[in-house]
C-alpha cells in the first residue's frame, strides 16, 4: 500500500486547479508516474490494488484501472497475473534525476544559446505591452475603433472569397492591400511606390529583422540614431551588426559624422518623421545629404515611418523614400499605431532589386500574413474609413498631448521639463531635479506606472536623464490620475 505521504501527493494532483482540464484517470496516472520518476516509488514496489486505491482517493475503480493500464503501456509498471501491479525498473533515469537535483544544475541561457540568440535574449522582451500601465509609450487608443464596421467588412470578404481565405496566401501580400498601401503612401507621404514593390509583413519589427539578416553579414556596420528605438537596436544587435551611434539634435540625426566616416558603412537607420524618443523631424537638407551619401557609397537608407499619421503641427514632411531618385531607401510602415496592435500588419516599400530576395527571406520566417485581415484592411482603407479614423484620432491625441503638457507643468514642475513633440504618441520629459532616473522608474513601476527611461535608449554617454510618457491610449481622467500619482512618487523620493 502507499504511505500516507504518497497517498496525499496523489490526492493533491486530483484537486490542483492547474490539472482541472485533465480527466480523473489522467490525474491519477500522472501523479503515480511522477512518484516513480522522482524515485519515491522504488523499482519492484507493489502498487495498491485498484479497488483499495479507488476507495482511498474517492474515485471509481474504473478510473484507477484506466490509470494503471496507461502506466503499464508506458512502461512505468508491470502487471503480473494473480500478483498485482509493481513499479518497473527505470532506475537509470531516476539516478540521473537524483544526481541533477543533488548537484543543483541550473543552466544559464548563455550556456546553450548561439551568439545571435544571446543578443536577442539580452535585448529583453515587450511583455509590458500585453497589459500596458499608464504612460506606456507607443500604445494607441483602441476603445474608439469601429469594431462593428470592421466586422461587417470582414463578413463581406468571407462571403465573396469563401474557403479561399483559409488557404496559404501570397507571401508578398494580397494584391488589393498592396495596391491601396501604395496609393496611400504616394498621396499622404509623397512616396514613390507601386503595388509590386510593397511587401506585407506582420510588423515594422519584422521588417527591420529582415533588413538586418538579408542586407548585412555579421560584423558589418550601420549608422543608427542616438538615442535610438530599442526595437531597431535589438534587431541589428541580434544579427551581429556593428552599430555606429550618431547624435540627434532638434533637426534629427547629425549628418557630418556620416559624411566624414572613412570606414565602409552599409546603411543608416532613420526615423525622420518623428524620431524616437526625441520627436525631432529630420531637416530637408539633411535628408538630401543622406540620399546623396547612400547613392555614392552604394549604401542603404532604412526609413522607419512608424507613426507619421499623427503629426499635430501641419502636414508631415515628405518621406525620404519619395525624395530618393537612386532607389537606395527601404520605407517601413505599420498599422500598429494608426489602428490597433492586434492587427499585426506592417509593410515595406522596397527598391525593385530587393523585392524578390526579401519576399523569399520572409517565407523562412513565417510564410505569409493571413489573407482575411489583409483583405478587410484593404476595404477599410479603400472605403475612406482609414482616413476618417486617423483624422479623428489625430484630434484626440493632440488634445491629450496638450492636457498632459498642462498637467506635467502644473504637478511636476519641480522635477521635470517636458519636451513637447510635434507628433507621435509619447512625450519626453527631462529630469531637472537631483533624483536618479532609475529610482523614478522603479518607484513608478511599483505603483503601476510604466515609464521608459531615456538613458536606456542611448548608446553613447553624456545623456540627459528622464523618461517617456505615453499619452495616446489614456483618457483625460486617466492622464490626470497618473500624473498626480507620479507627483506623489516624486515627493516621496525627495523626502527619502
Amino acid at each position: 500500500m502507499f504511505k500516507n505521504s504518497q497517498l496525499e501527493t496523489v490526492k493533491t494532483w486530483l484537486v490542483n486547479p492547474a490539472h482541472a482540464a485533465m480527466p480523473l484517470h489522467a490525474r491519477v496516472q500522472r501523479a503515480i508516474r511522477q512518484l516513480i520518476l522522482d524515485g519515491v516509488l522504488a523499482a519492484g514496489k507493489p502498487l495498491p490494488p485498484s479497488r483499495g486505491l479507488a476507495k482511498s482517493l474517492g474515485v471509481s475503480r474504473d478510473t484507477v484501472e484506466t490509470a494503471y493500464v496507461q502506466l503499464h503501456a508506458d512502461g512505468f509498471i508491470e502487471r503480473r497475473v494473480g500478483s498485482g501491479s509493481f513499479v518497473a525498473e527505470v532506475s537509470d533515469f531516476r539516478t540521473r534525476q537524483r544526481r541533477i537535483k543533488r548537484e543543483g544544475v541550473t543552466l544559464k541561457p548563455e550556456s546553450f544559446l548561439s551568439k545571435r540568440g544571446q543578443a536577442m535574449y539580452a535585448g529583453g522582451g515587450v511583455h509590458e505591452m500585453l497589459h500596458p500601465h499608464c504612460f506606456a509609450p507607443g500604445v494607441p487608443e483602441t476603445r474608439n475603433f469601429p469594431l462593428a464596421l470592421w466586422e461587417r467588412l470582414g463578413r463581406q470578404v468571407l462571403k465573396e472569397i469563401g474557403h479561399d481565405a483559409l488557404l496559404h496566401g501570397d507571401p508578398q501580400g494580397t494584391e488589393p492591400l498592396r495596391r491601396v498601401i501604395a496609393d496611400y503612401v504616394n498621396l499622404e507621404r509623397g512616396a514613390r511606390a507601386t503595388a509590386d514593390r510593397v511587401l506585407i509583413l506582420t510588423s515594422s519589427q519584422q521588417a527591420m529583422t529582415l533588413c538586418a539578416n538579408v542586407l548585412f553579414d555579421a560584423g558589418e556596420r550601420i549608422f543608427i540614431e542616438d538615442p535610438v528605438y530599442h526595437g531597431a537596436r535589438r534587431a541589428f544587435d541580434a544579427a551581429g551588426i556593428d552599430l555606429i551611434p550618431v547624435r540627434v539634435d532638434g533637426q534629427g540625426i547629425a549628418v557630418e559624422p556620416v559624411l566624414q566616416e572613412q570606414r565602409n558603412v552599409k546603411a543608416v537607420f532613420l526615423m525622420p518623421s518623428h524620431q524616437f524618443p526625441t520627436g525631432a523631424t529630420l531637416a530637408l537638407e539633411r535628408r538630401l545629404a543622406l540620399i546623396d551619401w547612400a547613392a555614392e557609397r552604394k549604401a542603404w537608407i532604412i526609413e522607419d515611418d512608424y507613426d507619421s499619421e499623427f503629426h499635430y503641427a501641419g502636414k508631415p514632411m515628405a518621406c525620404v523614400q519619395g525624395l530618393d531618385p537612386h532607389e537606395r531607401t527601404i520605407y517601413i510602415g505599420t498599422f500598429t499605431k494608426s489602428l490597433f496592435p492586434g492587427l499585426r500588419i506592417g509593410y515595406a516599400v522596397l527598391p525593385p532589386q530587393l523585392v524578390k530576395p526579401m519576399t523569399i527571406a520572409r517565407t523562412l520566417l513565417d510564410g505569409h500574413t493571413a489573407s482575411l485581415p489583409q483583405l478587410t484592411l484593404a476595404r477599410f482603407i479603400e472605403g475612406g474609413h482609414f482616413g476618417a479614423y486617423v483624422r479623428m484620432m489625430r484630434n484626440i491625441y493632440a488634445q491629450r498631448l496638450e492636457l498632459l503638457t498642462r498637467l506635467v507643468r502644473s504637478h511636476l514642475a519641480d522635477f521635470v521639463e517636458p519636451r513637447i513633440p510635434t507628433g507621435g504618441l509619447q512625450m519626453p520629459c527631462i529630469l531637472t531635479c537631483d533624483i536618479a532616473e532609475n529610482s523614478v522608474i522603479e518607484a513608478a513601476q511599483r505603483a503601476g506606472i510604466a515609464l521608459t527611461g531615456l538613458s536606456s535608449l542611448h548608446v553613447m554617454g553624456n545623456v540627459k536623464n528622464g523618461f517617456l510618457m505615453g499619452f495616446a491610449a489614456y483618457t483625460p481622467q486617466e492622464l490626470e490620475s497618473g500624473v498626480k500619482k507620479l507627483a506623489a512618487i516624486f515627493h516621496g523620493l525627495r523626502r527619502h
